[in-house]
């Protein structure tokens, strides 16, 4: 029996779409001469030039072990001293790119910057020449329904198009797969973004970047989404200043109005959860507050796609200024004071330890929040190696090492120096004080994989207040 192929039609073909946009802005024909078809590549012909096919060598950390591996993305210049944008998740802790321009030259870039929270990386190609470069255009003028082609590098097909409409102009998506969306809402698309179009650029007919390709919806047909160029546009200029972008820390997690009423004449922010610690803990805002002006702005969050701009409006304050929030607690308002601190970094740095076997990071804001432990001192156990010293000795994933040696561990910096120590000298035991869960113990590590059996955890179970 032949095998027989079933195609099924989700949606009516793109051809049927466009000749039904066509008649209606007046255009009737498609062919080589038509009006749509010179808008097209007069865009793609001020565009491509402009883009730049990455190859970067990240680091990543599995299983305790530290390994580097080749990604494919794209980019775009935006300058003619060379800067290019693209995705954080594409170069992440890269420090050196390969790319390749549109004239197939190979040139290293330096990583600049990047920003997790928001996606975005920005890398410097060498100050040799005048490079061509995009135009930025207004993310805030597109609207559902206009045509839009995604440029980059699909499955490492340098320089492709692909032509579709902007299918939403501000569509909320949940954090995945390590991919945040702390402080922006996105542009769908029915254009094709498929994995290698990462960090490549949404241009409208103009020839114009109103967006920076991010994301696929997996499982589904033509379903992408782009960073708005507007959102972008402010991060990469902090980026190219700064190196990073600064932003305050309250330590509130919001939620929408909707999620605890059906009353639309009630305005504010839900305050869902408060960060143990945070200047916000610190002056009793609690769960259940709603959040109704900062520095008597008013501000409001009915639907999950006005949240980032709440965010945004709290990370914009000025750290180590005081700052009035007006909140709601039950029928009474009340007006609180609070300093904010600086926000941490999405993800700590991470290291890999080689002698025992595991890799550890920095804690920051964002993994205390998610470990509920009260404050960033101590070290992650991000991975820990089968047979390793660190197995072993009873190290796991996920523990928060407090002391080593009897010492305490603020960040990764101190830990490494009692570390390195205890290796050069050949201290033959070390006692380690974790935290795992709820609990803490003792951890002794043997410096050697002879004689295994002699280690042995040591006071497991009991629980902690350990600050």
């Amino acid at each position: 029996m032949k095998n027989i192929k079933v195609f099924k039609t989700i949606y009516p073909p793109f051809s049927f779409v466009l000749l039904c946009i066509l008649s209606i802005s007046g255009c009737t024909t498609l062919s080589s001469g038509g009006v749509l078809q010179s808008e097209i590549l007069k865009a793609k012909a001020k565009v491509v030039p402009a883009l730049v096919h990455l190859n970067p060598i990240k680091p990543v950390y599995t299983l305790g072990k530290k390994e580097e591996v080749i990604v494919i993305g794209s980019g775009f210049i935006i300058s003619k001293d060379g800067y290019v944008v693209t995705n954080e998740h594409v170069v992440g802790e890269s420090k050196k790119v390969k790319c390749i321009l549109s004239d197939k030259r190979e040139i290293e870039a330096e990583v600049i910057g990047t920003d997790p929270f928001t996606d975005i990386a920005v890398l410097k190609l060498p100050p040799q020449e005048k490079y061509a470069f995009v135009v930025m255009g207004n993310s805030d003028a597109v609207q559902t329904g206009e045509i839009v082609l995604a440029m980059g590098s699909p499955h490492g097909l340098a320089r492709s198009v692909s032509m579709g409409i902007v299918s939403m102009t501000d569509r909320y998506l949940e954090d995945q797969r390590g991919v945040i969306s702390v402080f922006n809402n996105f542009i769908q698309t029915d254009a094709a973004i498929n994995q290698g179009n990462s960090g490549g650029p949404l241009v409208n007919l103009k020839g114009e970047v109103i967006g920076i390709n991010s994301r696929m919806l997996l499982g589904a047909e033509n379903v992408g989404f782009a960073i708005p160029i507007n959102i972008a546009r402010e991060v990469v200029e902090d980026i190219i200043k700064n190196k990073k972008v600064n932003r305050s820390w309250l330590g509130v997690n919001l939620q929408e109005m909707k999620a605890i009423t059906e009353d639309t004449n009630k305005h504010g922010v839900v305050i869902a959860d408060v960060e143990i610690d945070s200047p916000a803990y610190k002056v009793g805002i609690r769960s259940g507050d709603i959040l109704t002006a900062v520095n008597e702005e008013p501000v409001h969050a009915r639907f999950q796609e006005d949240l980032p701009l709440v965010r945004k409006k709290l990370s914009n304050l000025e750290v180590g200024k005081e700052v009035e929030l007006t909140i709601i607690r039950g029928d009474k308002e009340e007006k609180v004071k609070l300093v904010p601190d600086v926000y941490s970094p999405y993800k700590g740095q991470e290291i890999e330890f080689a002698e025992w076997g595991f890799t550890a990071s920095d804690i920051t804001n964002e993994m205390m929040k998610r470990l509920r432990i009260p404050n960033k001192n101590g070290i992650y156990i991000s991975g820990v190696q089968e047979g390793s010293i660190a197995k072993i000795s009873g190290l796991l994933a996920g523990d928060v090492v407090l002391e080593i040696e009897g010492k305490s561990v603020k960040n990764l910096e101190e830990f490494m120096n009692i570390y390195k120590q205890t290796i050069d000298n050949g201290q033959p035991r070390v006692l380690l004080f974790v935290q795992r869960g709820v609990v803490t113990r003792y951890i002794l590590v043997k410096n050697t994989k002879d004689d295994q059996s002699e280690i042995k955890v040591i006071d497991e179970g009991r629980s902690t207040t350990h600050e």
